[in-house]
């Protein structure tokens, strides 16, 4: 697909055309800043800069610490404590990196329910999603082997739990878990390889978001219509869109300073809140907590995982069908990697010729419960795994795999979408009508 018209970067002095001739930074930089964007984007479009921020405060704050931190397990936990304690401004860098872990969470979820609202993951924009899907996976891994890191109570039973996972992999588990763990259990070896890779995914991530915005890039963004710019002309591509700067730099850079007020109220004054009181007791092997729960921001999954047990008629016939080899612990992983894939597919799996939700009267009943049906999900995670929460589990835990694979299919043919407007600059019109001298309305 052609991209959208556009005035291009042009070097002026000599200076410029040299280096544009060499290494075309500038131009690159010009052209990522003065792309079109649709002009009717609304505020759920902000959070690109709140992730692109969150993945810079990671980095940045992880390197500080790494500087103070001691991947051993007899020392890991002193550590942390004297980065709390004696490392000028430590215990600020540390209560950063982890509150910031939480707010990188609640922008992706944002940007994801965003993205599934309107249609963002459709056609042409399928590769956009599926590399937003693979970043999403590198952080929960970065994430969780971060948690491991302070080698507290939480710490070391939540390894000890989720790396056992990988052992009910029929045939090869064992052999990947131990791979994993660098021996039979959670230890010092274990430390160390999470310590490796919890600092090295993070510039993974940084090299897929840039394929990210480069993909969107091509396409072009999405908006809430989900109606494409016009591309047959640059004066209707004008009409469309504003370039990204000055109009949404800083409209995303107010927003921001929102979100960041917040952000620092919660690092200043309530920085424990989202954490465990367990994690600061150390790590003992011979003492397990009374219920173990990972971050808040893995809790739907987990209460997916733990909803499929062997009483359930679906494990019961995997179980039969397959002569036990899918047995209700391996079910209960494929069910929570699922709940990943069936997002990933949601481009396949949608068969509505209508973008945006906005224009699917049905669609948006559905999809409002799905979002209810996270949250269900969030808080049945932190609950203990006995009844009613066993029987909630499984009920929220079927809606989710329902709505992808059952209810977005059958809604492409059953529903009737309302009439959305022809162009963007249409619906952006009617939103802000101009006056008759063509200044915008009071």
């Amino acid at each position: 697909m052609a991209g959208i018209p556009h005035d291009h970067y042009e070097p002026k002095s000599g200076g410029e055309k040299w280096l544009h001739s060499r290494l075309p930074v500038v131009g690159l930089l010009y052209d990522t800043l003065m792309i079109p964007t649709p002009k009717n984007l609304n505020w759920m479009w902000i959070w690109g800069i709140v992730l692109t921020f969150c993945l810079a405060l990671q980095i940045v704050t992880g390197i500080v610490l790494a500087m103070h931190y001691t991947p051993h397990v007899d020392m890991a936990f002193a550590s942390v404590e004297h980065i709390m304690r004696n490392v000028n401004g430590g215990y600020m860098l540390r209560y950063m990196h982890a509150n910031g872990a939480s707010l990188f969470f609640i922008a992706v979820y944002a940007h994801i329910f965003r993205g599934l609202y309107y249609g963002s993951y459709k056609a042409p924009r399928e590769i956009t999603w599926i590399i937003g899907m693979l970043i999403y996976l590198m952080m929960m891994g970065t994430a969780f082997m971060g948690y491991v890191l302070p080698w507290g109570q939480m710490s070391f039973w939540g390894a000890t739990v989720i790396t056992g996972l990988f052992g009910a992999i029929p045939f090869v588990g064992e052999s990947i878990q131990t791979w994993l763990l660098g021996g039979p259990a959670v230890d010092n070896a274990t430390l160390n390889r999470f310590f490796s890779l919890h600092y090295l995914l993070p510039f993974v991530i940084a090299g897929l978001v840039i394929v990210h915005i480069w993909a969107f890039h091509t396409t072009g963004n999405n908006n809430p219509t989900g109606v494409e710019v016009r591309r047959s002309s640059k004066e209707e591509a004008e009409k469309d869109t504003l370039p990204f700067w000055p109009y949404f730099v800083i409209k995303d850079l107010f927003a921001l300073a929102v979100i960041l007020a917040v952000f620092f109220a919660v690092v200043g004054f309530m920085p424990n809140y989202l954490g465990h009181p367990d994690n600061y007791i150390e790590a003992n092997a011979l003492a397990t907590p009374a219920h173990i729960v990972p971050e808040w921001y893995f809790l739907p999954f987990y209460a997916i995982l733990r909803a499929f047990t062997s009483e359930v008629w679906v494990v019961q016939i995997a179980s039969f069908l397959t002569a036990g080899i899918i047995d209700a612990k391996f079910f209960g992983v494929l069910a929570m990697f699922g709940a990943i894939a069936v997002m990933a597919l949601a481009p396949w799996l949608d068969t509505s010729s209508v973008r945006s939700g906005r224009y699917r009267p049905m669609f948006k009943w559905w999809f409002a419960l799905l979002v209810v049906d996270f949250f269900a999900l969030m808080w049945l995670g932190a609950m203990p795994a006995e009844e009613p929460y066993a029987t909630f589990s499984l009920i929220a835990s079927a809606y989710w795999f329902a709505y992808f694979l059952v209810i977005l299919p059958l809604l492409g043919v059953v529903e009737k979408p309302l009439a959305s407007p022809d162009t963007i600059e249409e619906d952006f019109t009617a939103h802000y009508p101009k006056s008759s001298d063509g200044t915008p309305a009071e």
